[in-house]
């Protein structure tokens, strides 16, 4: 896997707006890692080289845990006030499920808890699952399957109660 200088710089301009503080890649003939001056966030994938060829829709060969990002309250509607909003905390493509012919990671009505596997945010062929830090009952979902989802984007409400 040789990148070329373009790919270098979509990758330098995705990490920058991700979040992330660093990414490394290596391959037996390859290595290269990013840095930079942000707090540090870790994600940590092993793709096989088979994973990183597939379709975008296909399901992760290896899905990497990647906490929420910072919960807030959710916009001040008077009924949505009480409500925990679960943030992407990072740039991708949503997906509800592990693959086309798996089921939903959750749907309303669902009770989580920390840990708990909410979703995948694909990014760059690297499947991210993105965990709960919090415990309640999902009340709505606020993004559509397959949609591309930016950075600090609501994903969720949680009833914390």
């Amino acid at each position: 896997m040789s990148m070329d200088i373009k790919q270098i710089q979509d990758l330098i301009k995705f990490v920058s707006k991700s979040g992330v503080n660093e990414v490394s890649i290596e391959e037996k003939d390859f290595k290269i890692t990013i840095k930079t001056n942000q707090e540090p966030t870790y994600v940590t994938a092993s793709v096989p080289a088979v994973a990183a060829a597939a379709p975008v829709a296909a399901a992760p060969a290896a899905a990497t845990p990647v906490a929420a990002a910072p919960v807030a309250a959710a916009p001040a509607a008077d009924d949505e006030s009480k409500y925990i909003t679960v943030k992407s905390p990072i740039i991708g493509t949503f997906y509800r499920s592990p693959g086309p012919d798996k089921g939903v990671f959750v749907n309303v009505g669902d009770e989580i808890a920390p840990g708990k596997v909410l979703c995948i945010v694909e990014a760059m062929k690297l499947f991210n699952e993105i965990e709960s830090e919090v415990s309640g009952k999902i009340v709505k979902i606020l993004v559509n399957d397959a949609q591309p989802v930016e950075y600090d984007q609501p994903l969720f409400l949680v009833d914390p109660s």
